[in-house]
């Protein structure tokens, strides 16, 4: 059963009772990621959630994990391109508590220079980390080129640059400017008493600000991107322009990357790598924005396997065009995309993540039976169409990182 509560400053609080469990998941969802941050300020979304954890104007950043172990809970964060999550799971006997922890740390973080400082040199290493992951370079350069000019370009963590110029008034600026009420949804799941909820509310009414954020609108641009690195394998990321997130034919898409590479029956995974032994890994995936979208292909291999990769990953897309899925393919990717979400729901967790992502996007809740009938309506005739709007090679983008060649060879053995 869910609830939803607007508080007076615009706060949605959406909540599911959950009876048969004893914990309880809250989450704090607020719509402003990198791709809201000015290029000078390109990282500080990151960056404050990684600062939220390192002190409150009433705690130390030892009192906050002391009291995320007392209560035995599980606490984290993650930023994105449009929104940052702050959430802990504890037992329902420790929510009020962790309640108003997580409150303090969103409304009360000191941003002290001193702290900033030293987080910044953990922001460097993780930086250093990606890059010592080449088929995140490739993804990441293929996002910057076919959105270059923009901020939904420009990298989640920031640039050795931009995060020097971070201190505690740019923090506190920011977050005065940029976390708005209104763009704010707390998300709880589990066991929960009406005292705990209305207890949660009271906490998040005192958020200040008004208004709402602004997108900088996005387009994908065709792109070609090569980058030497000196690694065994090469690493290529073919990008085509792909849907917003909340386009009618969403679960169409969903279902058109599950057969083309999101598993191991896929066809990519299944020509590419099972029947010709041409490379390790091998997916599909779909980027979705509200505004725009990108559909991309990921294959890791040898540089003598590259030209023989290209031609039947071009195959593969040519043949999906033309004839379509197959409708047990298309039966079996639904099951799959079907049980995964279902089961995936058994926890409280991820229904707090459901229910925070689809009330801060949709600004309405998402029912699993609703999502089970969307994915039940897709026909092989619409994967189809789909397919043959998205797969136009005169359009596509590549990034390849590794030992590689020239832009001409990989516009001809890719675009050919």
């Amino acid at each position: 059963m869910y609830e939803k509560i607007v508080l007076s400053n615009g706060v949605r609080v959406v909540a599911e009772r959950i009876d048969y469990v004893r914990s309880a998941a809250l989450g704090i969802w607020v719509g402003n990621g990198s791709r809201f941050e000015p290029a000078k300020y390109n990282g500080i979304s990151h960056f404050i959630e990684h600062m939220i954890f390192k002190g409150t104007e009433n705690r130390t950043a030892q009192q906050i994990a002391s009291a995320i172990d007392m209560m035995g809970g599980q606490s984290n964060a993650f930023t994105t391109k449009d929104c940052t999550c702050y959430y802990m799971k504890v037992l329902d006997s420790h929510l009020r508590d962790a309640a108003e922890l997580l409150a303090d740390m969103f409304l009360c973080s000191k941003f002290a220079d001193e702290d900033i400082e030293l987080e910044r040199g953990v922001v460097l290493e993780e930086i250093d980390m990606y890059e010592d992951t080449p088929d995140d370079v490739a993804i990441e350069k293929l996002f910057e080129t076919c959105y270059r000019g923009t901020a939904l370009g420009r990298p989640i963590l920031g640039t050795e640059e931009t995060l020097k110029t971070f201190d505690s008034a740019a923090l506190h600026g920011y977050i005065a400017q940029n976390y708005h009420p209104e763009d704010t949804v707390i998300a709880l799941s589990g066991h929960f008493t009406d005292a705990d909820l209305q207890y949660i509310c009271k906490l998040f009414e005192k958020m200040p600000g008004s208004g709402r954020n602004q997108i900088e609108p996005a387009h994908y641009q065709p792109s070609m991107v090569v980058r030497s690195k000196e690694i065994e394998q090469n690493h290529l990321c073919i990008g085509f322009e792909g849907i917003p997130l909340l386009d009618d034919r969403r679960y169409v898409y969903q279902l058109l990357n599950a057969i083309l590479g999101g598993g191991m029956s896929s066809r990519l995974f299944q020509t590419v790598r099972e029947q010709n032994g041409l490379c390790y890994s091998i997916c599909s995936f779909p980027s979705s924005h509200v505004d725009t979208g990108m559909f991309s292909v990921y294959v890791g291999l040898s540089q003598e396997q590259e030209q023989k990769a290209a031609g039947l990953i071009r195959n593969v897309l040519h043949e999906f065009c033309e004839k379509g899925p197959t409708e047990e393919e298309l039966c079996r990717c639904r099951e799959q995309m079907k049980s995964n979400m279902l089961m995936g729901l058994e926890s409280t967790n991820a229904r707090m993540h459901h229910l925070g992502r689809y009330e801060l996007f949709t600004n309405r809740m998402v029912s699993a039976d609703e999502l089970v009938a969307a994915y039940d309506a897709v026909t092989v005739e619409q994967v189809k169409t789909l397919a043959n709007t998205i797969f136009a090679f005169e359009n596509a983008s590549i990034c390849a990182v590794g030992n590689t060649k020239d832009e001409a060879y990989y516009q001809e053995i890719i675009c050919l």
